[in-house]
């Protein structure tokens, strides 16, 4: 194999081109990317660049000569915009073809937005979006948040800081229900009530105007700002002709492989987690890292035996409000949840999650990492849920 073209100058796919290099392989690899900027960390930009801690140099994720050392052909500011597999080769918006022989397909997602696009409405994905938002927010501004989620929360949470009024419009009865359960989530939901966010729940956006929103109901929510926070889309459309299989993303199987030399990584890609016996897509960034490092592994596997299947336990964390959020496993689909140490009440408290007979997630707020591990090692382990959390002690 001699050329690796890698789509997605982000976590997942510098991931996967550092392992190329790690692992021995001396080829030509190619690193495309959308943006016209090197590879940077993503989670910042709703916490410490919206906040104005940080500015926008802290976020590369490698510097210029650790980039020039792994000897790469970097084609930035310059999107995929079609693949031809029989020829092997990537088609990019400037009109010149990549040819490959392996291939890793790392290109992210994209914010849902609404109708309607006035001055003032924002997503927040790149570091630009992120930037313009700061430039906006200052006290006594108006922000309407639509999209109580992670994302939504944590902006929610900084322009609070920030002194912005800040009203969070969330069209399920309870935020984040679906994905850490009710009881959670109400927690969670506290936390923008105790302070001074104006949270509304059961109602739907349909519209960004001129001067707010438009609700389903017909009535209005004024704003000198919107962020639209409602989701992603997986950026597949370059990919609708080329044959590769595309649903919620790129389908891959447990070797995060879409077909014979293709690999997807990172928040793109959709594969079969064997650890839990399910399809699964992911948009955190240790994923992205971990998974673009499989993909590479797998690509350069000298037969289709010597594959491993890639079959993390998935972590995630959030900040709101001095609140930090952790969790590993697979939360969604759960069917009971326990608590299993501290108390919802107090915000200080680990959450078991079950699904058939396994110890499937645990979520916690103000948990000690070290506990943390120890539960991770018991989901990895395929834990039972009755001996997981029969030997938990819970903490007064």
């Amino acid at each position: 194999m001699k050329r690796v073209v890698v789509v997605g100058a982000s976590a997942a796919g510098l991931a996967a081109a550092e392992t190329l290099r790690r692992e021995g392989y001396g080829g030509a690899v190619t690193l495309v990317g959308d943006e016209p900027h090197p590879p940077y960390d993503r989670p910042p930009l709703s916490k410490q660049i919206l906040d104005g801690r940080w500015d926008a140099g802290r976020l590369p994720l490698r510097g210029r000569d650790e980039l020039d050392a792994l000897g790469l052909d970097l084609r930035l500011g310059a999107a995929a915009t079609g693949l031809d597999p029989a020829g092997r080769t990537v088609a990019l918006a400037d009109g010149t073809e990549v040819p490959y022989d392996g291939l890793v397909v790392a290109t992210g997602v994209r914010p849902r937005t609404l109708p309607g696009n006035p001055a003032g409405c924002h997503v927040l994905r790149t570091v630009d979006d992120a930037l313009a938002l700061r430039d906006r927010l200052a006290e006594g501004k108006r922000l309407v948040v639509v999209g109580a989620g992670f994302l939504g929360s944590e902006a929610a949470a900084v322009a609070r800081g920030l002194g912005a009024e800040v009203t969070l419009l969330e069209p399920a009865p309870v935020p984040l229900a679906a994905a850490v359960g009710e009881d959670v989530g109400r927690v969670l939901s506290g936390a923008h009530l105790d302070h001074g966010v104006d949270l509304r729940t059961g109602v739907t956006v349909t519209q960004v105007t001129d001067g707010g929103v438009l609700l389903a109901d017909g009535t209005s929510v004024e704003a000198d700002e919107v962020l639209v926070a409602i989701g992603s889309v997986p950026n597949t459309e370059w990919l609708e002709d080329s044959g590769l299989p595309l649903g919620d993303g790129l389908e891959c199987d447990e070797f995060s492989a879409a077909a014979p030399g293709v690999y997807g990584a990172g928040d793109v890609a959709r594969w079969h987690n064997p650890l839990f016996g399910t399809a699964m897509r992911i948009e955190h960034r240790t994923n992205a890292t971990e998974q673009g490092m499989a993909a590479a592994r797998n690509l350069l596997a000298p037969a289709p035996e010597a594959r491993r299947p890639y079959q993390p336990v998935p972590y995630f964390w959030s900040d709101q409000y001095g609140l930090r959020v952790q969790a590993y496993g697979h939360l969604r689909g759960h069917q009971e949840t326990a608590v299993v140490e501290g108390g919802l009440e107090e915000r200080r408290f680990l959450t078991a999650y079950r699904r058939g007979d396994r110890l499937t997630g645990v979520l916690a707020v103000g948990i000690p990492p070290k506990v943390l591990r120890t539960w991770r090692q018991s989901i990895a382990a395929g834990a039972r849920w009755e001996d997981a959390v029969g030997r938990a002690v819970p903490t007064a």
